[in-house]
């Protein structure tokens, strides 16, 4: 547990002052915006002593509707050339868009957005604090060869927490008043969910009906995928029209962490381990940000001797940690040692932490986990199992769980801890 707890009211100035500097802006990715509260979170981590932050730009190709919107554009061509015996051209139009939605929504190497969008440039936060034994890891050599390390031989110098200053636009398919009827007409139902609906899977069911109309020479899949492709393109483009919230919960809460975070270091350092406090821009473009940022610091991060929590929405009322995550299926994120040592340092700190949930969107911690870090990601939940307030306009600070945001920050401040602990005893 921490050596002396932080004034509850101490660590909750630090956390409103963040949220409530930075809410106000418009944070759209690669906007000014997003930059200037990438300058402001730059500045405020550089004033904690011991910490030394930096701005790296970052290339992305901005919101994704745009890309979506005309993949599913092309799928829709493509079922109306089979309903005009076309059928084999237009299989293989609804053939690419398939292929080009599962690229966009699974993080594939995105071709379609580097083919047609033009480039522009995101910011990352990067912020070093700690010293020490960390300092091996710069070398670029990985410690160990392992993707998955066993509880009893970690050797971990390195943990880098993740959060992103960019927010998102709303758009009506965000609306969860469906999610909030059915919590209050059978709670049990709602208690038993996991996982939500798979929303991509709407924009994939058209092309995959235009090829079985293809194959099957059949018109009455072609009407449908001209449907179901009209029904999708109106979602994406509302979303595309739509203004960009707040954005306090997602995902303010997460970098107000960091700051506070950052602090709680100043106050109770923690030798032999360095700390990465890294905030993205660009995730909600589906992961520009810290796809840049493992390719420009992957030399410096060992995956046997580093990992990853990314705090993604934590100031809904419950905190909750994934498991995996996958629009259209799911992986599982590398290293189950470091969640069950999350959860045990909640249960040590009296946290109540949620387990056994899996997201349908994805996050900022498929990249690390593909790239064999073990990883953990930190979300909550409202008494229906939805992100409170997501992609909403009523995401502002008001509505924000403060109590939760400062329970994240020190359930990993007490991993980071947990983490020294076991990098000293090996030492030893």
């Amino acid at each position: 547990m921490l050596p002396m707890s932080p004034p509850s009211d101490t660590l909750e100035a630090t956390l409103r002052e963040v949220v409530e500097t930075l809410a106000p802006l418009d944070r759209t990715p690669c906007s000014p915006g997003e930059r200037e509260a990438a300058e402001w979170l730059h500045a405020r981590l550089s004033s904690v002593p011991g910490v030394e932050s930096q701005l790296e730009d970052e290339p992305s190709w901005g919101i994704f509707p745009p890309t979506s919107a005309a993949l599913g554009l092309m799928g829709i061509v493509g079922a109306a050339l089979v309903l005009g015996a076309r059928r084999w051209i237009g299989a293989l139009l609804a053939a690419a868009s398939f292929a080009g939605i599962v690229d966009e929504a699974q993080n594939g190497p995105r071709l379609v957005r580097r083919a047609v969008r033009r480039r522009r440039t995101t910011v990352n936060v990067v912020a070093r604090a700690g010293k020490g034994a960390a300092a091996l890891n710069n070398n670029g050599g990985p410690a160990s060869d392992g993707r998955e390390t066993a509880p009893g031989g970690r050797e971990v110098d390195t943990l880098v927490i993740l959060a992103h200053h960019d927010a998102p636009q709303t758009g009506f398919i965000f609306d969860q008043t469906l999610q909030r009827r059915l919590h209050e007409l059978s709670p049990q139902l709602i208690e038993r969910m996991k996982t939500s609906p798979p929303q991509w899977w709407i924009g994939l069911a058209g092309p995959l009906c235009t090829i079985v109309a293809a194959l099957g020479r059949r018109r009455a899949p072609a009407w449908a995928a001209i449907a179901i492709g009209m029904l999708a393109g109106a979602v994406v483009i509302d979303v595309w029209r739509s203004q960009t919230v707040p954005g306090a919960n997602d995902n303010l809460s997460g970098v107000a962490t960091l700051v506070a975070f950052a602090e709680l270091l100043r106050e109770h350092p923690l030798p032999g381990l360095r700390v990465l406090l890294v905030s993205c821009g660009a995730e909600e473009t589906l992961q520009d940000g810290v796809r840049a940022f493992i390719a420009s610091h992957r030399h410096e991060l060992a995956p046997g001797r580093t990992c990853f929590v990314n705090l993604d929405t934590v100031g809904s009322p419950h905190l909750v940690m994934l498991e995996g995550e996958g629009p259209v299926w799911m992986e599982e994120y590398a290293g189950a040692w470091l969640r069950e040592l999350i959860a045990e340092r909640a249960r040590q700190l009296d946290i109540p932490l949620e387990r056994g949930f899996r997201a349908r969107a994805s996050t900022d911690s498929v990249i690390p986990s593909r790239a064999g870090y073990p990883t953990a990601t930190l979300v909550s939940l409202t008494d229906w199992h939805s992100l409170a307030n997501y992609h909403l306009p009523s995401d502002v600070p008001a509505n924000l769980d403060f109590g939760t945001v400062a329970d994240a920050t020190r359930l990993v401040y007490e991993l980071a801890r947990s983490l020294t602990t076991d990098a000293a005893a090996q030492s030893t």
